[in-house]
């Protein structure tokens, strides 16, 4: 059974006819149950559940402690690419932007990554455009090779790959994929992925499960909110996460929730289906914590720093810091043609997303795990 089977099942599901009858009492009970259901999930993103968020995040609060701890983790992403084979309306890596191409040399990748290093975190999140010829699986095996040399732990986001292709990079030393499905909505998903192996719908949808099959540590899923109706986006996301802690006990399952943001470069301006709010934002967290308790949920630095400040204790268990978004952009820094590939909002350091997390009585936690090396005879 493929996750596919599911969203297909729930696409003919009459969501804004259910949402329609939650009651006040049917959010309470829900609340104060032990186990949620996926029903329970949806009631949980209904309209009608934005009246009880304190009681949502009082349980959230209790929940996340009790399965992680007072701790954030932190990691930071670094960008090795930014050519793409895709025609995506929302994204400026696309490839029908005109701005300066890049990739980084591996002397260059080792520059950046003892930069990266010298602010104390050791767990990395590297990323390329979508474009297999120019970042080939030869080219990031080479990367992780230099990248193991400083960081405990190495997290991929690229292109989908198949089975062998993500074993091949867990042997070479990543640990972790995130992949986003952009959106769940297929009609939406072909109309803003214009051209491009990205069109493929199925095939990302399963990339998370073949990562988990390859061997991957962690895995990490997520929706770009703003690009469909955020509220069946934030279902099927919830519905996917579960799927897979489900089916694959021993992989440690996250969820992103990034909103879409403003991007440098030349194609038109996309303009989003939704504008997903403060409060809107923290909905969908709160009811995923209380539908899946032991899954990490991740807040970037696309969101500004007063937002995250206040999340904290609400259910996230990982933030990024000191983030970049631009091909070499710590090396780079300061340069003209260092372009990102979206605007990011919290541009504090490392030592100050530090100091804020103390000051919440949380453990800014930079490493939590390593991976043991065993010799072959």
């Amino acid at each position: 059974m493929s996750f596919y089977e599911l969203v297909q099942k729930y696409r003919e599901f009459p969501v804004e006819e259910f949402w329609g009858k939650v009651t006040d009492s049917q959010v309470e009970k829900i609340i104060a149950q032990d186990r949620l259901n996926t029903l329970d999930f949806l009631a949980l993103l209904s309209e009608k559940a934005q009246n009880y968020l304190e009681p949502m995040a009082q349980k959230a609060h209790r929940l996340t402690v009790q399965n992680f701890g007072k701790v954030i983790f932190l990691y930071t992403p670094m960008y090795l690419s930014n050519y793409c084979a895709n025609q995506c309306a929302y994204c400026g890596f696309s490839a029908l932007n005109r701005m300066p191409r890049k990739k980084l040399s591996l002397s260059q990748v080792e520059e950046e990554a003892r930069l990266i290093a010298a602010t104390g975190l050791r767990h990395i999140l590297i990323l390329t455009g979508e474009s297999r010829s120019k970042a080939p699986i030869s080219y990031l095996k080479e990367c992780v090779k230099i990248l193991k040399k400083y960081f405990s732990s190495i997290s991929i986001e690229i292109y989908p790959l198949e089975t062998e292709e993500y074993r091949q990079l867990v042997d070479a030393g990543v640990d972790g994929l995130t992949i986003y499905q952009e959106t769940y909505d297929e009609l939406i998903y072909d109309r803003v992925h214009l051209k491009g192996p990205k069109k493929n719908y199925r095939f990302r949808l399963d990339a998370p499960e073949r990562g988990a099959r390859a061997g991957m540590r962690s895995v990490n899923i997520g929706a770009l909110l703003g690009l469909g109706d955020w509220r069946k986006d934030a279902f099927f996301t919830g519905l996917h996460a579960h799927y897979l802690q489900n089916k694959y006990l021993d992989v440690e399952i996250s969820v992103s929730l990034p909103r879409l943001r403003s991007y440098p470069g030349t194609i038109k301006e996309f303009k989003p289906y939704c504008q997903v709010n403060d409060k809107e934002l923290v909905q969908f967290m709160l009811a995923l914590r209380l539908f899946l308790p032991r899954c990490g949920i991740t807040i970037s630095t696309r969101e500004a720093p007063d937002f995250r400040d206040n999340i904290i204790g609400l259910g996230v268990t990982k933030m990024s810091a000191g983030s970049v978004t631009a091909v070499g952009g710590r090396i780079n820094r300061g340069k003209e043609n260092n372009i990102p590939q979206f605007d990011i909002l919290d541009e504090r350091s490392v030592s100050e997303i530090r100091e804020m997390i103390l000051s919440k009585g949380y453990q800014p936690v930079f490493k939590d795990w390593h991976p043991i090396e065993v010799e072959v005879s």
